[in-house]
């Protein structure tokens, strides 16, 4: 649930009037808010999956699902598609 907190605290620092937060700690921020939203649901899948616990795979595979979401657009929309420029067909 602190991954969007994460992945926003460079933007409400600029909002604030902090351009150098951005500037500097920007990319840390979007590794942490990356790495929280993918490790998490693996390892408690992994501590589930040890410990014969089915609901709790169950859940966290959904957990994972709605982690991978956001990362998969962001991936789709802002790094594959930003490469093509307009009016070229990739």
């Amino acid at each position: 649930m602190a991954s969007p907190l994460i992945l926003l605290t460079p933007l409400t620092a600029l909002a604030m009037g902090f351009p150098g937060v951005r500037a500097q700690f920007g990319t840390d921020f979007a590794v942490a808010a990356l790495v929280s939203a993918v490790v998490a649901p693996v390892v408690g899948f992994v501590v589930a999956h040890v410990g014969h616990r089915r609901r709790a795979r169950r859940r966290f595979t959904v957990m994972g699902a709605v982690s991978g979401v956001p990362i998969l657009y962001i991936w789709v929309f802002a790094v594959l598609l930003a490469e093509c420029p307009d009016g070229y067909h990739c």
